[in-house]
């Protein structure tokens, strides 16, 4: 099933090595790597540091004063760009991991099966050529990122692409684009009040139109409840699920979003109609599935996600807006405010993206990572070829910009595929130098799936 120009490359930990396989149509190669588990899970953790600002609250700000030094908490605390990010440790990385299949993989669209710490890092951060660091810091753009160099998608398993490619089929979907953002929440404390009534509806998009319209705020989440507590056994405690940090940002993404596929402002739901009930009722009517591009702007609740989220959670769940306090049970058996991955899996979708931006969903640790292998296989049996997901809490600018163009990219070149689409989208940005060359900034999306297409 692989096709001329794809390489698939598959991680197995066993004890404390590393294996991998490289498979194209005409040879395969494996190799043992001799990487033990302790030495990548702190790798990527520094690697993080450099990338991820939530790294640095909670129980990872030690953690990282230990990898990358104190340094680099301030900037983290004020939500700027700007994290050292160790290029001579992505060098390293790469070169354990990929040196051994050396021209087998170069120039050819890479198909990532990643196991153990390796699911926390977007494989794009990953460095093909020495650089000298010292003259990096402020200059990311010199930099031979391999994400720049080749397009790459992931796969939850080997098993996943012959799903996805014996059921290949183009999208009957009539309608560009559909948007669910913003949802009604609270935040923690009464600090979040402006941020809570802010940018609720469709309405209050912005007037200017473009990805510079929307400012680079990270979306970090600096507060709110332990997301362990969220859950009552598998039930949603909905107190809990309203504390969660409002995203009003996301309102103003969507837009920039739809205006960038001339969909109807119509179709984009937001603030009280981001509901899993009105999710659950446009694929009972069949109307989900007449869009080509769905897009979850919110949270997502991942095991693993910040460390918190460990042994209450069955599944993997997106954040909606919560229903009201007194909801009784079978109302909440319908709408509790988390889309979770079983109910994702009976959704009616046609879907050639699904989106899900400022959530984090593609983090964690070897929790997160069945987490996200399950949600992706969820929304592949509801109907979706591919997922764009985010490794941490992404600029409103960055998905804009990254979103918009790979779907330019895809709708001016339809041969090309989305993996190629983002790649090129990530290339522009950081040509651009300044903040965006950054890997903070370009570097938080993943394809998960179907990348070729």
């Amino acid at each position: 099933m692989l096709r001329q120009d794809e390489v698939l490359v598959v991680f197995a930990h066993t004890g404390d090595d590393t294996y991998s396989w490289a498979v194209t149509r005409e040879s395969a190669e494996w190799s043992r790597l001799g990487l033990g588990g302790k030495y990548l899970m702190e790798t990527v953790e520094k690697l993080r540091c450099g990338l991820d600002q939530g790294a640095w609250y909670g129980y990872g700000r030690n953690k990282c004063v230990d990898l990358v030094g104190g340094g680099a908490m301030a900037t983290a605390q004020t939500g700027t760009v700007g994290l050292p990010f160790d290029v001579d440790a992505a060098h390293e990385l790469y070169n354990d991991l990929f040196s051994s299949f050396g021209p087998l993989i170069t120039g050819k669209h890479i198909l990532i099966v990643p196991s153990g710490p390796l699911t926390q890092l977007p494989f794009h951060v990953l460095v093909t050529q020495p650089t000298d660091a010292t003259s990096t810091h402020n200059n990311y753009k010199s930099v031979a990122w391999l994400g720049r160099r080749q397009p790459i998608s992931v796969l939850p398993g080997v098993s996943s692409l012959k799903a996805l490619r014996e059921e290949a089929r183009t999208s009957k979907a009539n309608r560009p684009f559909i948007g669910f953002a913003n949802p009604l929440l609270d935040g923690p404390d009464a600090s979040y009040a402006e941020e809570a009534k802010a940018a609720r509806t469709a309405d209050s998009c912005l007037a200017a139109r473009g990805p510079a319209a929307v400012q680079p705020v990270s979306l970090i989440t600096k507060g709110g409840p332990d997301f362990d507590s969220v859950f009552r056994g598998a039930s949603a405690d909905l107190s809990q699920v309203r504390a969660l940090v409002p995203l009003p940002d996301t309102t103003n993404e969507v837009c920039e979003v739809a205006r960038s596929v001339d969909a109807s402002m119509d179709d984009l739901w937001i603030g009280s109609r981001a509901t899993e009930r009105n999710v659950k009722r446009l694929s009972e009517a069949g109307e989900l599935a007449n869009y080509r591009i769905v897009h979850f702007a919110t949270h997502g609740l991942i095991a693993g996600g910040y460390g918190q989220l460990q042994t209450s959670l069955a599944e993997p769940a997106i954040v909606l807006t919560p229903p009201p306090d007194g909801t009784g049970v079978d109302d909440l058996a319908v709408d509790d405010g988390l889309l979770t991955a079983s109910e994702v899996a009976t959704l009616r979708m046609d879907a050639d993206w699904v989106i899900l931006s400022a959530c984090n969903s593609a983090a964690g640790g070897a929790k997160g990572a069945e987490a996200l292998s399950g949600l992706a296989r969820a929304f592949f049996y509801a109907g979706a070829r591919a997922l764009l997901v985010s490794h941490w809490d992404v600029y409103s600018s960055a998905a804009v910009e990254l979103v918009t163009m790979a779907i330019e990219e895809v709708k001016s070149n339809p041969k090309i595929g989305r993996a190629e689409a983002l790649r090129r989208s990530m290339d522009v940005i950081i040509n651009q130098g300044s903040f965006r060359a950054h890997p903070a900034y370009w570097a938080p999306f993943v394809i998960v799936g179907e990348g070729a297409d």
